[in-house]
């Protein structure tokens, strides 16, 4: 069995905190401190100015024993080969998972991932650590060529997750929403992310980290959609 280590962070910020604020003391303790070298893939971006985008997350990470190498369309499967880590920014889901299927990485960075480098993923990032990206919020700008992700968790994963209905307002709610991918694919649990929360696995243990309570959508023997709160107690690693 791969013995994966992945870090997968809802957002990029939680509250009024700067970028990468409160993912930076997660990160730093799943990597430790050793120096690491680290293949940034910034792919999520629409803006596609992605030396801009690696040269933001490392002043957001300066403090820590690292270097932070981009991964660009023209080096990407040299630069994810020679670096230790494999990171993945925010943005938009369907422009990365795109751009991964078109540069033909999914299957080395799945190798990779596989054979013990560290994966840690923010938003976008997170969300194409799940079977799909079925769950993402993000707009299809961009048709990718599955909506089948990197499938190191079997269930999905909704990043940024807030579930606020609006008076007078008649569109669907986060939940109504999630609620009709288990209807349609009702094997396939959800675990939600608020912002500031990530999942962790290690040795083959996965756990909720993070203040605020998740959501875990399931639908049980009865056939029944279960929404149950989950925290950093809740037992996850019987849904590897």
């Amino acid at each position: 069995m791969p013995q994966r280590r992945i870090l997968a962070l809802s957002s990029s910020r939680a509250g009024n905190s700067t970028y990468l604020e409160m993912a930076a003391p997660l990160i730093k303790k799943f990597l430790g401190s050793k120096a690491t070298n680290i293949a940034f893939i910034p792919f999520a971006s629409a803006d596609k100015d992605y030396e801009e985008y690696t040269f933001k997350v490392r002043g957001a990470l300066k403090n820590l024993p690292f270097t932070i190498k981009a991964v660009l369309t023209e080096n990407a499967k040299s630069v994810i080969d020679k670096n230790d880590v494999i990171m993945v920014g925010g943005g938009n889901t369907f422009k990365l998972l795109h751009d991964l299927y078109q540069l033909n990485l999914l299957e080395m960075i799945r190798d990779k991932v596989n054979a013990g480098a560290p994966y840690i993923g923010w938003s976008a990032g997170a969300n194409i650590t799940g079977a799909t990206i079925g769950t993402t919020n993000d707009m299809p700008i961009i048709e990718p060529k599955s909506f089948n992700a990197l499938k190191f968790f079997p269930f999905q994963i909704n990043p940024h997750y807030y579930n606020q209905p609006i008076k007078g307002f008649n569109g669907e709610t986060r939940d109504q929403r999630l609620k009709e991918f288990l209807k349609i694919n009702p094997k396939i649990p959800i675990v939600c992310l608020p912002e500031g929360t990530a999942l962790q696995l290690e040795e083959q243990k996965l756990k909720f980290i993070g203040k605020n309570q998740g959501v875990l959508f399931y639908v049980n023997d009865l056939n029944s959609l279960i929404r149950k709160e989950i925290n950093s107690r809740t037992p996850l690693s019987y849904l590897l």
